[in-house]
């Protein structure tokens, strides 16, 4: 691997040692450093364990490690001659510091396991976990050869209501449905071998289906008493720490999340890496707490009206639902998992994601771009990819670089570990372009669900259209699916190998630093594409006032409003969640400012005339961030005393369809025209008018 020191120490600001055996007989070097208190960053994952433990070990080590790999990354590839850039990219955006603490969530399991499957199955994995688990089996069926006469576990029995919960608090519901009392039986066989239709398997149940009431089962059974074809069906609960489900994703009824909660698990009868896990889950564990949700930027519901509900559909967990009554939504964090793809979903950033934060995923994209392009590297181009599978897979692509038979990663591509890949959206993405890069690619594995691809596509598509408006030539955002380092070989080199032109950017990068609040990313990022853009340096004549946008995912745009149909009612300005739509309290108008417009349609569902209709678009006018009249009507004065009360629309509205009523002819009609005071003051004083008296009262 050719490693240039004095290249690396010049753009990283510091004198650098090249040390090709710091795991051996150089290690003296490292157990030097790490008393310094200084960061020190170790360029070798394959050894972390060994420098981890070295260090443990090294009296008076307080220095923090960083451990970053930059040999599959780069070091090992055809384009390794050009790879110096992106290796001081690489240790630059490793000396950062780890993310700030976030609150944790909390699971408590006292190692309480249901194993729920055949008999024979269950028992066979309980076998493998029974010294370190206190185990039940829930029996769906006899299985191959049936379960073991000894009875060594406690045994459910009957129809699986319903599995709810997650680690710690699984609540299980069934009923006892089923003739044989399992508590009572002996397991002689005497009702299977008595049974003529052979209803009755070795896990004890008996098929009603087949069952033709011939009894001789209760006869055989007699001594015990543990048959009773008279016994009604017992609801039953019982709580469980952990769950292994032998049934396989199509047989259960359960957990049909792609995302499965903490604690629940589905084995094959193969794999005993899920067995192991399932033996760690005894004692209390944490995880952070990967969500920050503002309810007051929410978009999801006002006045029991929704709006938007991105996060609800994306959650593959079922993390998400809807509390209309306060107008919000609410989010479990034990269902959690952390995919992060709720606060991409989200228009307005009431969710946000908070391990790491935006504005530390932020430095870090803009640590590895201004460290790459000082250190002389062009065209960089951004590969996101989870921490598990991506990682995998990249380290695969360089190990078969280096033995030839691939090409490995170009020079130009820097990789980025995140938790999940759908944890980043557009607004980093555009971020990211404005710092330099010319390229945004998503690696997607099995990890993720179906939603997330498609949520992630229509993020890019508006992503893309805002910048091929703002006149950026090229293609700057794609999605790479790949279940071989091949594919994915090939898809790198197809899209950013050294041949590859690479897509156009703006010529001067941007300084700013990512900010806490979604919005204000964006704008900050549009501001500086906008201001490098090809097509704002055009005559003003000639430049469009606005960028069309996707309909689907886009999080910025205008509002319609049909003056024939609105009464100036304002449900639509009560109902704005981002302060888009406002009044005028001198005057009946409705008032825009479109920068704040986040197109989750709550006003077009809140308005009783249907008047509104949304236009995703992006305004590349300044008055976008002011307000705008979208319509107005004049005041209606009262016939009477002539103060105003309504709008004219909304008063010849309500006199239309009021017109024809029995109860408002004549007088009554025209009181419709009077203001509230008027009102009152004509129906006393009208003759005609028809009064009750009280019954000890003399008439008025």
């Amino acid at each position: 691997m050719p490693l240039q020191a004095q290249t690396l120490g010049k753009a990283l600001g510091e004198d650098l040692t090249l040390h090709s055996t710091l795991c051996r007989r150089e290690a003296g070097n490292f157990q030097k450093a790490v008393k310094t208190g200084d960061t020190v960053v170790v360029a070798c994952t394959q050894e972390k364990r060994l420098f981890s433990e070295l260090a443990e070990q090294t009296e008076g080590a307080i220095s923090p490690i960083r451990f970053v790999n930059i040999r599959e990354t780069g070091g090992w590839g055809r384009e390794a001659a050009h790879a110096m850039p992106k290796m001081a990219a690489l240790l630059a955006a490793a000396r950062l510091p780890e993310p700030e603490p976030v609150p944790t969530v909390t699971y408590k399991s006292a190692g309480r396991l249901l194993i729920i499957g055949a008999v024979d199955a269950a028992e066979r994995a309980a076998s493998f976990l029974s010294d370190a688990m206190q185990v039940t089996v829930f029996a769906q069926g006899p299985g191959n050869a049936g379960g073991s006469q000894e009875r060594r576990f406690p045994v459910l029995a009957g129809r699986l209501q319903s599995l709810k919960g997650w680690l710690g608090v699984f609540d299980v519901a069934w009923d006892a449905s089923n003739p044989i009392d399992l508590d009572l039986c002996t397991r002689c066989n005497a009702c299977v071998s008595a049974c003529p239709e052979q209803a009755i398997g070795l896990d004890y149940q008996v098929d009603l289906s087949r069952c033709t009431s011939h009894r001789d089962c209760v006869k055989a059974c007699e001594a015990a008493g543990a048959i009773d074809f008279m016994r009604d069906a017992r609801p039953q609960t019982e709580r469980f720490d952990v769950v292994l489900d032998l049934r396989g994703a199509q047989a259960s009824p359960t957990f049909h999340t792609h995302a499965l909660p903490q604690g629940y698990f589905r084995w094959d009868g193969q794999d005993l890496q899920t067995l192991l896990k399932v033996r760690e889950l005894v004692g209390e564990f944490e995880k952070p707490r990967f969500f920050a949700y503002k309810q007051k930027l929410c978009a999801h519901s006002r006045n029991e009206q929704v709006g938007c509900s991105a996060c609800i559909d994306i959650c593959s967990a079922e993390a998400v639902s809807s509390d209309k009554s306060r107008q919000q939504i609410v989010v479990n964090p034990h269902l959690c998992v952390g995919c992060g793809a709720c606060t991409t979903a989200c228009p307005t950033g009431a969710l946000t994601y908070a391990y790491p934060r935006p504005a530390e995923q932020g430095a870090k994209i803009r640590t590895l771009l201004t460290t790459y392009q000082a250190a002389g590297g062009r065209d960089a181009v951004l590969l996101l990819h989870s921490q598990v599978k991506g990682q995998a897979l990249i380290d695969e692509l360089g190990r078969g670089a280096q033995l030839q038979v691939m090409q490995g990663v170009p020079a130009r591509v820097l990789p980025v570990a995140l938790w999940h890949t759908a944890s980043v959206g557009l607004e980093l993405w555009l971020s990211a372009v404005a710092y330099g890069a010319r390229q945004v690619l998503v690696l997607l594995t099995d990890e993720e669900a179906t939603q997330y691809r498609a949520a992630l596509t229509e993020q890019m598509a508006v992503a893309q259209s805002l910048l091929q408006g703002l006149g950026y030539a090229g293609v700057h955002f794609q999605l790479i699916e790949a279940g071989h380092p091949q594919s994915l070989d090939a898809d790198l080199q197809r899209l950013a190998g050294r041949s590859v032109k690479a897509p156009a950017g703006p010529a001067v990068v941007a300084r700013h630093a990512v900010q806490a609040e979604k919005r204000s990313n964006l704008e900050l990022a549009l501001d500086h594409l906008m201001a490098q853009s090809p097509v704002m340096s055009q005559e003003a004549a000639s430049r469009p006032q606005a960028l069309a946008l996707p309909a689907a995912g886009a999080p910025f745009g205008a509002i319609v409003v049909d003056g024939f149909k609105c009464t100036l009612c304002m449900s639509c300005v009560g109902a704005c969640p981002s302060s888009a739509l406002q009044d005028n309290p001198q005057q009946p108008e409705i008032k825009f400012i479109e920068k704040n417009c986040v197109q989750c349609g709550l006003c077009a569902t809140t308005c009783p005339e249907q008047a509104i209709r949304l236009q995703p678009r992006l305004s590349l006018l300044p008055e976008r961030h002011q307000a705008r009249v979208l319509h107005n009507s004049p005041p209606y004065g009262c016939v009477r005393c002539g103060k105003p009360f309504g709008t004219v629309k909304a008063i010849e509205t309500m006199l239309g369809r009021l017109a024809g009523h029995s109860m408002f002819q004549g007088a009554a009609l025209e009181r419709l025209k009077m203001c509230g005071d008027c009102r009152v003051v004509d129906m006393f004083t009208d003759a005609d008018q028809v009064r009750v008296a009280p019954a000890n009262d003399k008439p008025l």
